[in-house]
């Protein structure tokens, strides 16, 4: 028995397409990234709020923070490869300088060595892998990324490759089962979540660098959490399903999708969460939504 975990480059994915009938897709993001790094102060301390994501926003492209427990924090900076605001127009030392000082001025005087930096490390590609069937009867299973290839912008690669874990140990420790018919339930148990896993983080994408900076969406994310606080087991935000709760990514997709329905009735016509109408807010959510199941 193989059990494939050798990533999204998978070669045992690679032999199993040479079998009738093996379904396989592959979306590359038009977008790059760069890992870049924001230094610890003089005395090890963080530049920056540790305890928050930082997203410098800017329509089709970002630049985020990270973070780190050395002071340090991790930055990613996602750009097109092509086009004017692109890593295709980055070449020079001189040109990322010039780009940051003109899009990210509060950023660059916290990144010292930008440029160096820049061009010490590659600059990546992102892409989404949805494969079937996962298994060859009961001699080959495929395992995470090699499964299920997914962009980065829920960190929950790794999370979904430890669920992969525990769903399959959990089978294999029920008594008189096959490696073929455990191998099959684990499909079926996993692939309806890690395909709501892959499209809630392209989703994310567009939400991260486009949308949190929009007056619109800031009033969406303040209803949102007063309508949690009031119905904390049953209005719980999406990311909040994915990120604090071991709800089924398939869930929270479904559930994500019929509260941005209420969220767009609910916000519609107001301008501040204190003009909410939480009777209509009430009629909505007790029509609409069941309590959670909530586990951290």
């Amino acid at each position: 028995v193989v059990i494939g975990c050798d990533g999204s480059a998978s070669a045992i994915r690679v032999e199993m397409l040479k079998l009738a009938a093996f379904n396989f897709s592959q979306q590359f993001l038009d977008y790059g990234y760069k890992e870049l790094t924001i230094p610890a102060g003089p005395h090890g301390e963080h530049l920056l709020e540790q305890n928050a994501l930082h997203i410098w926003p800017r329509g089709n492209y970002m630049l985020i923070a990270l973070p780190n427990v050395d002071g340090t924090f991790a930055c990613i900076l996602f750009l097109p490869f092509q086009g004017p605001d692109s890593f295709a127009q980055l070449t020079s030392h001189s040109a990322v300088t010039e780009f940051f000082q003109s899009r990210f001025p509060d950023a660059i005087p916290l990144m010292p060595a930008l440029a160096d930096n820049f061009f010490a490390n590659p600059t990546g590609a992102m892409v989404t892998i949805k494969c079937s069937p996962w298994h060859v009867e009961g001699r080959v299973l495929l395992l995470g990324d090699a499964a299920h290839a997914i962009v980065p912008f829920f960190g929950q690669g790794i999370n979904c490759g430890f669920e992969d874990c525990t769903t399959l140990l959990d089978l294999l420790d029920r008594p008189g089962r096959t490696w073929g018919s455990v191998f099959a339930e684990f499909e079926i148990a996993r692939k309806v979540n890690t395909d709501a896993i892959a499209d809630l983080a392209v989703e994310n994408f567009v939400e991260m660098r486009d949308r949190v900076a929009d007056p619109r969406f800031l009033l969406r994310k303040k209803v949102e959490l007063a309508l949690e606080a009031k119905y904390p087991q049953i209005f719980v935000p999406k990311y909040s399903m994915v990120t604090f709760h071991r709800i089924p990514y398939a869930t929270a997709l479904r559930r994500g999708q019929l509260q941005d329905r209420m969220l767009n009735e609910l916000c519609d016509s107001i301008a501040r969460v204190e003009d909410l109408d939480w009777n209509k807010a009430d009629r909505l959510i007790q029509s609409e939504l069941t309590p959670l199941e909530l586990s951290a």
